[in-house]
């Protein structure tokens, strides 16, 4: 007894094997990822490191030759790139495919621990690092914008009650804060007013440095009891700034005032965000390479109304760039090409067989081949993306046609006389080895793209599954 005969003799069987791929897929079409493009880990590390005020070739002889001398000892490491600007390195470090990315995070961060003691101690932040992989774009651009407040102030209020709030979402991998006005005191110092004060750039910022620190200043021990002693000396605003005694020359104190501008500014002044020309602060939300695009945008969305409640009436929370949009656009353009192709299929059967009973069944072999397919793809953990809907839609012909092979043999033997269940073993006994060569052959052509190296080997994986 071959497999067809088994299912035609078993229809029970057959009903209840159906219904549960059916339930299964119905299930999974609720859990599986929804996004653009698929998700894939590429082994491609960034590696970023700030100096300020230093020269492209103060960085690249400073910063990128310590950390590029470490990153070449990593096993797998097939490519470092480096580029060098004002104050900033970038290294992209490109690993051999058969490398894991996270594996290969561990190895970078434990180079850059190593290469801490090579780096110039005016380096504040240390180097950081974050893997590439081209489907974390942001899905959903932010603004903040307001007439009456500061940049500053919409600044404090994006780090620190937006971003933070946006990250406990479930699949949120990231909220960044681009075109950052953090607050800060800007000092020009004027060379001609400090040469006649015999005063040097070094002992400007060690004055600056010593007025400014917020360090703790002892404990008293008593016999009973030992109190800490606070006291908070830092410098909030430029005018206490100006105040501030540098140097004594000739009896006489020379305050911060006397050899430089100081005014209220930002830490950057090369940055800034812009929201239909006006000045705004810009947040960027990356999903995680597993979370559905849709349902991250709409727990964004969701967010909004409490954040209105929690800041000021004058700002204005605006959202642009939603990459949902297209998404739902393209899963609804290619259900609407489903059911269409479905229709259109059934209708050129039924014209030419012209039973209802004998068309029921290739339309019926659709959705169950379908929905079965996308249990398979969460299961695997896919995702409901642009390339796997291409894959879906082209499926549909391969199940009908199948199908269709297999029904038009059955009824030639039904229109010769025999009867439908004798007509039924027959004809899928005879085509039973006909429809195993076309679909292996079709699985054949997909099997160098399933095999495909390189980024768009990884991209149409899902393709060429599906």
């Amino acid at each position: 007894m071959n497999l067809s005969e088994l299912c035609i003799r078993r229809p029970v069987m057959v009903v209840l094997l159906s219904l549960s791929l059916v339930l299964a897929g119905v299930l999974s079409y609720f859990y599986i990822p929804v996004a653009a493009l698929p998700s894939y880990n590429t082994p491609v590390i960034n590696v970023t490191a700030d100096l300020p005020g230093a020269s492209p070739d103060t960085m690249a002889s400073s910063v990128a030759l310590p950390l590029e001398k470490q990153f070449s000892t990593i096993a797998g490491l097939s490519l470092i790139t480096s580029t060098n600007t004002l104050g900033t390195t970038s290294l992209t470090l490109e690993f051999d495919p058969s490398i894991n990315v996270n594996e290969a995070a561990v190895d970078v961060q434990a180079a850059l621990l190593r290469a801490q003691r090579q780096l110039p101690v005016e380096m504040t932040d240390l180097p950081s690092y974050r893997k590439v992989n081209p489907a974390d774009a942001p899905v959903l651009f932010m603004t903040m914008t307001s007439p009456s407040m500061t940049l500053a102030e919409l600044n404090d209020y994006a780090e620190n009650l937006i971003a933070p709030s946006l990250s406990t979402l479930p699949g949120v991998a990231q909220v960044t804060v681009n075109g950052q006005k953090r607050f800060a005191v800007r000092v020009r110092a004027k060379s001609d007013l400090m040469n006649a004060r015999d005063l040097t750039l070094d002992e400007l910022q060690q004055a600056i440095k010593s007025a400014n620190a917020n360090t703790p200043l002892g404990v008293l021990d008593g016999p009973s009891q030992t109190l800490t002693i606070q006291g908070n000396a830092q410098l909030m605003k430029a005018s206490e700034f100006s105040e501030l005694i540098v140097a004594m020359r000739n009896g006489q104190p020379v305050r911060l005032k006397d050899v430089a501008t100081v005014e209220d500014s930002f830490q950057s002044v090369k940055t800034a965000g812009s929201y239909n020309g006006e000045r705004s602060i810009v947040l960027l939300v990356q999903r995680q390479p597993d979370a559905n695009t849709v349902q991250v945008v709409d727990g964004v969305r969701a967010l909004l109304p409490r954040f209105k409640d929690q800041v000021p009436a004058s700002i204005s929370i605006n959202l642009v760039n939603d990459r949902s949009v297209s998404i739902r656009e393209a899963i609804h353009d290619v259900n609407l090409t489903l059911l269409l192709t479905i229709f259109l299929v059934v209708m050129v059967i039924f014209l030419f067989l012209r039973r209802a009973a004998a068309t029921f069944i290739p339309a019926i072999t659709m959705p169950i081949s379908l929905l079965g397919a996308l249990a398979l793809l969460y299961a695997f953990g896919y995702s409901l993306d642009n390339i796997s809907l291409l894959g879906i839609t082209l499926a549909v012909g391969l199940v009908v046609d199948d199908a269709i092979v297999v029904l038009e043999n059955i009824v030639r033997h039904i229109e010769m006389g025999k009867k439908p269940l004798q007509a039924s073993l027959i004809g899928a006994k005879e085509m039973g080895f006909t429809i195993i060569s076309i679909s292996v052959s079709l699985v054949a052509v997909f099997i160098p793209i399933f095999f495909m190296p390189g980024v768009i080997g990884l991209m149409f994986h899902e393709f060429a599954v599906v």
